[in-house]
């Protein structure tokens, strides 16, 4: 077996609206269908992240319980998004209201990157890369 890349990360938000209005109308990510499933009392929002075959699933359901959010907790520590421009990035961002962490530059690979956060805590990350 070899794994070629990912397809989807699936994320559980305590406000659909308002983590709808984030991914899409804020981070500009596009719609690729909105599901209403009756038997659950749940949506399921699939977005498209730039113009990749990378989605992020976005899912409602009614008082799901809270998990532990600090970046150094076990689990999934954070998504990180590719932006070609970390200046510009960062100030769209500030611009919407978002508060995003000083940019920082890796070690290791030279990259620049920073952490903002979606509505419910979610650590999220831009790393500048050609």
């Amino acid at each position: 077996m070899e794994l070629e890349r990912i397809h989807h990360v699936a994320i559980i938000s305590s406000d659909y609206r308002r983590s709808k209005h984030f991914y899409v109308d804020l981070l500009g990510l596009t719609i690729i269908q909105e599901t209403y499933r009756a038997e659950r009392d749940s949506y399921k929002l699939d977005l498209q992240i730039g113009g990749t075959e990378q989605q992020i699933e976005l899912f409602s359901f009614p008082n799901p319980p809270q998990r532990v959010n600090q970046p150094e907790a076990r689990g999934l520590r954070h998504l990180a998004f590719v932006v070609r421009n970390m200046e510009q990035s960062v100030s769209e961002l500030q611009s919407k209201g978002i508060e995003v962490e000083p940019v920082r530059i890796d070690p290791i690979t030279g990259n620049k990157y920073t952490f903002f956060a979606d509505p419910d805590g979610l650590p999220l990350e831009l790393v500048e890369h050609e």
